[in-house]
């Protein structure tokens, strides 16, 4: 029983050694598996991140590319009207030179008037030709500018949409990675959880059968303990009724003491007939012999039976002188 207990004991201490050890498993390949799980969520989040970007960065690249394309339109156009404007520019300064040698040659003063009057009109194309020209310089030199500016944001946005792109391998490769290694732990995961649920169920069937163990053994010293203190009571108990019972197998034989001697007394009247010396003669020679072996209750029997051997011996007496 010992041994058992002992064996019992030490097994329960082991197979919670390997439960916690299994435990302890457990949880290293739930961190593990949260950690992969946690680098693939981010590297999904990553990507989507990324595509997020890339698109919302073309849609830019789209809108500043139609600004740009409207803006390099308008640059060509207002081109094209400066370059016209410096060659009707260019006209009106040969008409006015040519107006100007009329009026220096002309013959009658009619002639001069209306030359003079031809270049007053001319200097004042001039003026207004050259007014448009520098405006229409300003409007292409801020144009250009917007151009240049819109340019700039165009290359920007598309160095960072290759840029995004370029990024997207690496978390692609980091998601599948991360993918493969979430799904290796969570097999492991499963085989580590059975391993801790078997040995959590041989712990919980061993330390059943030792709780058992342990109940039988609390119940055998108990039984031990009452059978030690029961001779106890018995014994006691016995000496009661051996006070008892002498008193009443006294009381007993002094009935059978009073009964006895009217049967013997019918019997000994038929030995009575045939035998009536020797018996007397033996009785004479036991009562004789054994005077100190009878006790208190045959005394008195012994007192009795004479006075009724006597009567009966007197009417047998009797019988034989009639």
């Amino acid at each position: 029983m010992i041994e058992s207990l002992a064996s019992l004991e030490k097994l329960v201490v082991e197979l919670r050694q390997k439960r916690n050890e299994k435990t302890n498993l457990r949880k290293k390949a739930e961190k593990q598996l949260k950690d992969v799980l946690t680098i693939e969520k981010r590297s999904l989040s990553g990507l989507t991140s990324v595509d997020r970007k890339i698109e919302s960065e073309r849609e830019d690249v789209s809108d500043v590319s139609t600004v740009l394309t409207q803006k390099t339109s308008q640059l060509e156009s207002i081109s094209r009207l400066l370059a016209s404007a410096e060659e009707r520019l260019t006209r009106e300064k040969e008409s006015i030179e040519q107006t100007e040698q009329e009026i220096e040659f002309s013959d009658t003063p009619e002639e001069k008037q209306n030359a003079e009057s031809r270049l007053r009109f001319l200097n004042d194309h001039v003026q207004e030709l050259i007014f448009e020209i520098k405006s229409r310089q300003k409007t292409a030199k801020k144009i250009s500018d917007d151009v240049s500016k819109f340019s700039t944001i165009k290359s920007n946005i598309s160095s960072k949409i290759q840029k995004q792109t370029k990024s997207k391998p690496s978390l692609r490769e980091i998601k599948t990675t991360s993918h493969k290694a979430a799904q290796k732990f969570v097999k492991e995961l499963e085989m580590r959880t059975r391993a801790e649920e078997s040995t959590k169920n041989a712990l919980d069937k061993v330390s059943k059968k030792l709780q058992e163990f342990l109940v039988n053994k609390h119940k055998t010293a108990a039984k031990k303990k009452v059978a030690k203190r029961k001779p106890a009571r018995k014994t006691a108990a016995k000496k009661k009724v051996a006070k008892r019972k002498p008193a009443r197998k006294t009381a007993a034989k002094k009935k059978v003491a009073k009964r006895k001697p009217a049967r013997k007394t019918a019997a000994k009247k038929k030995v009575a007939k045939r035998k009536p010396a020797r018996k007397t003669a033996a009785k004479k020679k036991v009562a004789k012999r054994k005077p100190a072996r009878k006790t208190a209750a045959k005394k008195k029997v012994a007192k009795r039976k004479p006075a009724r051997k006597t009567a009966a011996k007197k009417k047998v007496a009797k019988k034989r002188r009639r």
